[in-house]
This record gives structure tokens, sequence and C-alpha cells, in this order.
């Protein structure tokens, strides 16, 4: 009996089997993932060697023309200027604003902002907008310089003005990481050039950044300063290879580098391999730069830091300002960007402004966003962020072009179903640009003069470092150099060669194809519940932590030692570094103030020159300015308020826009004779726009509340016809107003000004 009842328990094998199973099970999934991601990387190096070998190698995912070949210009560059072709079922309009994306050249081949559908390109046709796009070539012609491709570009933009007769405005144009800060420097140096410019993830304040979430920006210290871009360009027989570019950003993040994204595409060799391929396309699409680019990108900017502090000069002598900027001026960062964080992508502003008052005497508009986690390439490459940010930002280009003066942060918030008079905005998110302060940027965490001091300490040994290889080192180099030895070392680059190796060019992968193959048509994944497959995900992660405090011990140990170094009082004395000389800023940083307060004389004489029309325009921005902010849907309600009843004689978006901005100074500046104006003009002359449709363009972004309330009610006595009997307007019955009484037969509108430049329209005219 004991024997029997013995035989029906399960012993140590038959419990084990269930695991042995799930052992077998998981072994298998992971031999055929091994093969299936070696076809992968197969793939990717094919991929990279056919993109290569092509004439202008780029990862548009849009259909193109190509309008300009810089080559041909007279000072030839590797540019080019292409008109992008809208997809099916996209209508473009030719009267509209102009879109030009032009795209970074830090190490990659164009197209980032074009690869997908959701990009800026897409988010720019979508809106309706044509859309172009400035991009390059490989190789560098020789002997260009930085200030030759911002010829080409200017004449890019020139040529893209030229071919939209039909639109009285400029173009929007759109710089990402290194061409933003290309695309200000053209427009201080051509301010004529240019609508609004968009600076996404584009470095400004180079030395800015959070200690201990920063590193990059310590890299040029601990490298002694720019004379290794100086010699690497030597080597390269005056050649400089991107892919150096793009190893400092692989360094940044050591885990994903080296494990991460291959594990994500290992793990998921199913449903990753399309995406890992689209991207890696991209990603190993190095460019090379001259000698003299990259020197001037070095030692002017990233160690330099002279772009804001005015210290670079162009050939003609002239030195490029960014107060000379005219357009409205968006940027867009991230607090996810270890690359350009948002000290860098906004710190230029409190270096070139010492107040909002003189922000706004410059005639000013600068507006920023900034994403709560996407990283660098987020910022121009992600989905999300097209379909929200950039899509907001490309259908409200034209509000942005008419805001008034000064510091605005643009706020996007989800459109929610039912919302009182949602029809005003379009798509998934509601726009709203909200006035703040340079106190808002400098809260961000600029650096202390402590930092100063020791980045300025590094630009001085900088200079000197240079100078003593320009002048020892560089003969003997350049005796050396070769064409041919550049040309081996640049495909023996690791970044290259990764590729490269698993091609079809090494005959053991030539079998790999054929193994894959086979193996899709046999696919045992493993259950999503194995137990090994847990376990490999937990030895993923315990690997990723490992590399993750590599990297932050290695982070903190640059950040102390450079310190340390550059932070010595006798270094900074030996280099004559004091507090003074420690972050030079552009002389008179009040510019303009004493003359534009001298010139509220003028705005006072002439503050009750208005008719009508204004007087109706002055009124809207009087209410509207209590509420602290502009709501895209209040913008579409006055475009409509304008292109239905006020008509203006044909103003153009430019003389509405100089209109704007004349009642901007006159309500700022002498509030309470700007409104009496208003019932003057409106009691003398009745205008073309019913008190109905006034108030509904009001309460576009809901019922006027508060302060705004107050005005409006003080605006409603102004008009013709007095308020309806027995309906006082309050915040709960506001919106259901009936509609006074019309004036007399409309008379002429208010006869715009002639259009003329952004500076004009100051009070200083």
């Amino acid at each position: 009996m004991a024997n029997a009842s013995s035989a029906t328990l399960p012993g140590p094998s038959a419990a084990a089997a269930p695991l042995l199973i799930e052992l077998t099970d998981y072994l298998v999934d992971a031999a055929q993932r091994n093969v299936l991601m070696l076809d992968v990387l197969r793939q990717r190096g094919d991929n990279y060697l056919e993109h290569m070998a092509m004439a202008a190698p780029n990862v548009l995912g849009f259909a193109f023309e190509v309008v300009m070949d810089g080559r041909n210009l007279p000072r030839p560059v590797n540019y080019g200027l292409v008109r992008i072709i809208a997809p099916e079922g996209v209508v473009t309009d030719e009267a509209t604003r102009p879109f030009i994306i032009v795209d970074p050249r830090a190490g990659h081949g164009p197209g980032i902002g074009g690869m997908k559908p959701d990009s800026e390109i897409g988010a720019a046709l979508a809106a309706g907008h044509p859309c172009y796009f400035i991009g390059f070539l490989p190789v560098p012609v020789k002997g260009q310089t930085i200030e030759d491709v911002g010829c080409a570009e200017a004449a890019f933009i020139e040529a893209v003005t030229r071919r939209h007769p039909g639109y009285s405005g400029k173009p929007c144009v759109i710089g990402n990481c290194q061409a933003g800060w290309a695309v200000l420097g053209l427009a201080a140096a051509r301010p004529e050039l240019m609508g609004p410019i968009m600076a996404a993830g584009a470095p400004l304040a180079y030395w800015n950044g959070k200690d201990g979430l920063n590193p990059m920006r310590y890299s040029g210290g601990m490298l002694g300063g720019s004379w290794l871009a100086s010699l690497t360009g030597d080597l390269g027989a005056g050649i400089f290879d991107g892919a150096y570019l793009v190893q400092n950003f692989e360094n940044l993040n050591p885990a994903n580098t080296w494990w991460t994204k291959l594990y994500n595409v290992w793990s998921k060799v199913d449903t990753e391999a399309e995406r890992f391929l689209s991207f890696e396309k991209w990603w190993g699409g190095h460019v090379l730069l001259n000698r003299e680019e990259i020197e001037f990108i070095v030692e002017q900017l990233f160690v330099g830091n002279k772009l804001t502090k005015g210290e670079v000069k162009l050939s003609s002598g002239k030195t490029l300002d960014l107060r000379e900027v005219t357009s409205p001026i968006v940027v867009f960062c991230s607090w996810g960007d270890n690359i350009t964080p948002p000290q860098q992508a906004l710190g230029w502003i409190t270096d070139l402004y010492a107040s909002d008052l003189a922000l706004i005497a410059a005639e000013q508009t600068i507006v920023y966003t900034i994403h709560p986690q996407t990283g660098h390439l987020g910022v121009f490459v992600s989905s999300a962020v097209a379909k929200k940010e950039h899509t907001e930002l490309a259908e409200n280009m034209d509000l942005i072009d008419i805001l008034p003066p000064g510091l605005w942060e643009a706020v996007i918030t989800p459109r929610e179903p039912g919302q009182e008079y949602a029809d005003f905005a379009t798509g998934n998110y509601v726009l709203r640009f909200e006035a703040r302060s340079l106190d808002d940027i400098r809260a961000l965490g600029l650096n202390t003069t402590e930092d100063d001091r020791r980045f300025a300490t590094v630009a001085r040994l900088s200079e000197i470092n240079a100078g003593l290889y320009k002048t020892w080192l560089r003969p003997v180099v350049r005796a050396f150099a070769s064409e041919p030895a550049a040309e081996l070392e640049r495909r023996l680059n690791p970044l290259r060669s990764q590729f490269e190796i698993f091609s079809h060019n090494n005959p053991f992968m030539r079998g790999v194809a054929g193994w894959a193959e086979q193996i899709r048509e046999t696919r045992r994944p493993v259950a999503a519940d194995n137990p090994f497959l847990a376990w490999q995900q937990m030895v993923s992660q315990n690997i990723e932590a490992s590399l993750d405090l590599f990297r932050d011990i290695r982070d903190s140990a640059t950040e102390l030692a450079f310190k340390q170094i550059y932070g010595s009082p006798a270094l900074q004395a030996a280099l004559g570094i004091d507090d003074e000389t420690a972050r030079p800023v552009p002389a008179d940083r009040e510019r303009g103030v004493a003359a534009f307060e001298g010139c509220l004389k003028d705005l006072r004489r002439r503050v009750g020159d208005i008719g009508p029309d204004i007087a109706v325009l002055r009124a809207a921005m009087f209410v509207l300015a209590a509420r602290k902010s502009i709501d895209e849907r209040i913008f579409t309600a006055l475009q409509r308020m304008h292109g239905e009843h006020l008509r203006l004689d044909g103003m153009t978006l430019h003389q509405f826009k100089l209109h704007v901005r004349e009642q901007f100074f006159m309500l700022r500046f002498d509030s309470e004779a700007a409104v009496d104006a208003i019932g003057a003009a409106l009691q003398a002359e009745p205008p073309r726009i019913s008190f109905e449709d006034f108030r509904s363009a009001l309460t576009a972004a809901g019922p006027l509340e508060g302060e705004a309330l107050a005005r409006f009610e003080r605006i409603s006595r102004m008009f013709p016809a007095p308020s309806p009997a027995g309906l006082k307007p309050t915040a709960n019955n506001l919106h259901r107003l009936p509609n006074r009484a019309t004036g007399p037969k409309e008379t002429a509108p208010d006869t715009p000004s002639k259009a003329a430049p952004r500076r004009s329209s100051s009070p200083r005219k």
C-alpha cells in the first residue's frame, strides 16, 4: 500500500518538468532572436552603405523638388533648397505664409525635420502652408565657411519670398539645434529677410546649465579648449569628421549607447526592427565639415560664448548683435534635453536685455515653450511632439507674428469635449500666450558669478592653447597629414565601422538573411509570463543601472575636476579673470529705453487720432490685457471680425501688426487717455462691427471675469447704442447678450499707414 500511495505523488522530476519546458521555450526564442538581431544589423549595415552611396543622402519622408543648389552660388557651399511636395490629400495655399525648415549640420545628415508624416514639415503642410527644406551634402565645398553658409541661406530665403508674391509677409524659418543659432545669426545680419523664427533645441547661452545635470558644457574645458578640434581638422587634411560630434552625444548616455538601444531591439525584434532601422539610417549618416567651420563653431560659440556678447565679427567687419533681430523669436526646448537644456536655450535673453522695458523698447517679441521631458532628438523627431507643440505653433504662427513686444510663454492645453467656443480652435489642443518677465528666465537657474568666472577662464586658456598650437604644431601636423590617411581614419572610426562590419561586405554575414527568413517561418516566441523572460529583464536592468552608475561617477568627477582647476583663484588671476570680465555682455543693455521714453510725448499727442475701427481694436486689446494671456481662439475670432466687418481697406497682416503694436504702446504707457479716446472715436463715428460680434470675439476663450469683465462693462458704455434694458453683463450671461443696434450707414474705414519695416512701428517714428 505504501508503494502504491507513493507512486501517485509527484516527484522532483515531475515538479521540474514545467520549468524545464519553460527553459527550453526561452532558449529556443533567444536563439531565434539572436539570428533575427544579426539580420537587423545586416540590414542596418546595408542601409548605411546604400545611403552613403547616394549623391544627396537624406532621410526625408516627403517627395521634393530642387529649387536651388548652393554649389552654383558666387560663394559655393554644399547646401541646397528644395520645395516639399504635399502628400496626396493635403492641400496647401500659395497665398499663405511659407515655412522653411533648416536642418542641423551637427554630424548627421539632413532630413530629421521631416523623417515622418508627424514632423515639423508634416505640421506645416497640414496647416496649409507651402513648405521648403534647406539641407546639405555630406562633403563640404573646399574652403567654405560658416559665413558662406549664411550667405547661401539668405539667398534661399529670398528665393522663397519671390516664389510667393501673393503673400505680403515674410517666411517662417525653423532652425533645429545648430541651425537655430545659425538662423538667428543670419537674422541679426539681415533683419529684413524673415518673418517669425523658431529655434528648436538650439543652444545660444553655451555656458549655462545646472550642477550635476549638464556635464556636456564642461567638455571644452577638460580638453583644454578648442585646439583639439583644430588638430583633428588638420589630421583630416582640412576636413573635420562629424562622427566626433555624434560621439559626444553618444558619450552622454553610455547605458543607452552600449546596451539599452540594442537590447530593446533584440528583446522585441519582431516589432522594433522597422523603427530601429529608420532611425539608424539618419543616426549613421555622418557628414563632414571644413576645418574652418568647426574652428568657428568651437572658438566663437561652444567655448568662446561670443554670440550673445556681441563679439562675433563677419568678414565685412560687421559685428553680430542678436538685438538687431526684428522678427518674433520662438524658442522650443525641453527639460529632458541634456544637450541643450532650457538654461542654454533661453539664458541669452538676460544677457542681451537688462530689463523688461529694454526688451519692449527693442520692439522684440520672444515666445518660449518648455517640454517637460522629451530628449534632445525628441524636440525634432518625436511624433507626439509634432502632433502637439509643432502643430500648434505652426497653426498659430500668424498670431505669434502680431503679439506685442515682450516675453511670452506658449502654454498648450488639451481641447476638452464640449468646451465653450471650442470651434474657434482646431485640432486636439488650445494654445495661449501668457505674459512673462525676465525674472521667469532667471528662475530657470542660470549660472552664478563663480560659474561664469570658471568658464571665462576656460575661454581665455583656450585662446592661449589655440594660439600655441596654430603657431608651433600646425605646420608639423599638416606636413604629415594626407588625404588617403584621413580617409582611412574616417572609415575606421568606430561609429562608422559598426555599420559596415555587419553589412554584406563581411563574408561571415552573407548567410544571415537566409537563416533569418527560415526562422521567421517557424518563429516560436516565448510566452509573456515565462519566468526566464523576467530574469532576462532583471539582468538588463542591472546592466543598465551599472552603466548609469558609471556615468554618474564619471560626470561627478568631471564636474569636480573642472571646478577645482578652473575655479582656482591663482589661475584666474594669472589669466586676468575677475567678476567684471567673467561674463561680458553687450554694451548698453538698456539701449533704446531713453529714446523710447522720450518718444512717449509723440504717443500722447496722437493717442486720440484714431477712427472707429482702430478704436475697436484698441478696445479689444484693453479688455484682453486684463487676462494676462492671449488665446488662439481669440485670435481666430479677431480674424473673423476683421475679415467680416472691419476690412480696413484690405489691410495686410504686416499692416495689422503695426497697428497692434502701436495700440499696445499707447495702452501700456498712457492707458487712461487711450481708453477715453475709444469712447470719443466711437461716438463720433459708428464702427463697422456690431456690439454682439465684438462681444463674441472677446469671449471666444470663455466668459469674462474679474478685471476683464469690469473693463468690458466700461467699454460697452462707449458703444453708440445703449446696453439692452434689463440685461446687465455679468460673468454668467455675458455670452448671451443680444446684438446691439447698428449705427448709421457705414463710412470709410481708417486708412492704414504705409507698410514699413517693423522698427518703424515704434513710437520713435
